[in-house]
């Protein structure tokens, strides 16, 4: 096994990059980094029926976004049948393993003796003589190779919940080679990982159960166990485990989203990995320095939607408007708006601070494009219901005063002092006469100060939006 640490992310290529299989990746690549190790992308794509190509591109495209580099592969299991074989074969000759010659049909009858419950191969065909074994070989009868299971204790020191332990009397002689010749996914993963030189396997705890199989196997061959750290499960924020229910769980829906790979790389470490303190922004170097097995925690996490927003406008309002300003435009091309050859730097910079994703900043960029603003949302309508004929008034005076101002004395400063004066003469606060005017020309009651809004979206479209306000 090798000095330095060696781990793998090993995906099956069957669906989409889930957000846990991510968090999976990216704690196995933390762990590389941390300590010089070398991070291994392995597609384990033994199920020839659900594998394609298409579901790897998207678990190799999803981790380039979430910039998690693999330092070796991708290396692919279906390509090492042969290996798998050998290893089936090699303790077969050592006498870890027998040939089962039991039909379908013998064992379903097995295990309806015991309707089902606690059912374990009753070992018949490691009773049998060994020219018997030969006789039924020659005569072409198919068999299954089976692990004889140690009666011993199968435990190890898991990184992540201290000592596991199952006793080997528990366990079944499973199956390890199918008649076939294809290896069961015990098999596979030992096999592979030896040669890989694997000395941390870093997975989901619904592995736990493999774990004891796996450790025999590792006995069967003579090969050093490596250490095992199984993180705990993600669950929605009902308590129940992540599924399409709670909303979007593919990494690539996030993408579409608008949501930011460091700000997702961040949240996912995050999923039960405590870096001490109350820290939640991260930079990468940051998170690899402190990271550590250790540190990880026993319990399940939650996946929330509405932090990991949080997160995201933290890492959105920090970026610069220039390095947003083609992610915006291609989310600005999905919705239909034309930008035209406007210069979106300043609206960007404007409402990037109360925006959440991509996708929200475009929207509100769009809306401050020229051209009419969309639909009002819901507080902006309970303001037009509580107001009634007022905030007609109301708008009809912001667009006299407005339209008084010239072209050329259109910015913050002058449209500032222009509804300072309006809402004096009419005796009203100014916050209650600028907030219908931000309702006309964006469609919600949050938005940057007004007159800025106003200088942003420019004098010509300003000024039709509140007269179209007013049925003008």
């Amino acid at each position: 096994m090798s000095d330095t640490p060696r781990v793998r992310f090993a995906p099956s290529p069957t669906g989409y990059l889930h957000v846990g299989g991510a968090r999976t990746a990216l704690f196995n690549w933390l762990y590389a980094r941390k300590t010089g190790g070398t991070f291994i992308l392995r597609i384990e794509d033994t199920d020839r029926e659900r594998s394609t190509d298409a579901h790897t591109q998207v678990i190799l495209d999803g981790l380039t976004w979430l910039g998690i580099g693999w330092d070796e592969g991708p290396l692919f299991q279906g390509a090492e049948g042969e290996r798998h074989r050998a290893d089936a074969e090699r303790m077969l000759a050592a006498g870890r393993a027998y040939r089962c010659f039991c039909t379908k049909e013998e064992l379903d009858a097995q295990r309806a003796a015991v309707k089902g419950e606690g059912f374990r191969y009753d070992r018949r065909c490691s009773r049998l003589a060994t020219d018997e074994v030969a006789r039924r070989v020659e005569a072409g009868m198919p068999f299954t190779i089976r692990l004889v299971i140690p009666q011993e204790e199968l435990a190890w020191d898991d990184a992540v919940h201290g000592r596991i332990s199952f006793q080997g009397h528990d366990l079944d002689d499973f199956v390890i080679l199918r008649s076939d010749g294809t290896p069961i996914y015990n098999l596979a993963v030992v096999s592979d990982d030896i040669a890989m030189r694997i000395t941390h396997v870093i997975r989901g705890d619904d592995h736990i159960s493999n774990t004891p199989k796996q450790i025999a196997i590792y006995r069967a061959l003579g090969a050093e166990v490596p250490v095992f750290a199984h993180v705990p499960m993600i669950l929605g924020t009902d308590g129940k485990k992540l599924s399409k229910r709670h909303g979007a769980t593919a990494v690539g829906d996030y993408q579409d989203q608008g949501i930011f790979p460091a700000a997702m790389r961040n949240f996912l470490a995050l999923l039960g990995w405590s870096p001490g303190g109350d820290r939640e922004i991260m930079p990468e170097a940051e998170m690899i320095e402190a990271f550590s097995l250790e540190a990880i925690q026993g319990k399940p996490a939650v996946f929330d939607t509405a932090k990991l927003e949080w997160m995201n406008g933290q890492y959105l309002s920090a970026t610069p408007a220039a390095e947003l300003l083609e992610p915006v435009r291609r989310q600005l091309d999905r919705l239909g708006a034309d930008a035209g050859p406007r210069d979106l730097l300043p609206l960007i910079d404007a409402v990037k601070a109360r925006s959440r994703t991509i996708t929200q900043l475009a929207e509100q960029v769009a809306v401050r494009l020229d051209g009419p603003r969309g639909a009002p949302d819901a507080k902006a309508e309970a303001l037009m219901k509580k107001m009634g004929g007022a905030f007609q008034e109301s708008l009809r005076r912001a667009a006299d005063v407005l339209g008084s101002l010239p072209a050329s004395g259109w910015n913050a400063d002058a449209i500032l002092d222009a509804l300072k004066a309006s809402a004096e003469s009419s005796g009203t606060k100014l916050g209650d006469a600028m907030q219908p005017v931000r309702v006309a020309l964006t469609g919600s009651t949050v938005s940057e100060p007004v007159n800025e809004l106003l200088a942003v979206v420019g004098r010509d479209a300003s000024l039709d939006r509140l007269r179209r306000a007013t049925g003008a």
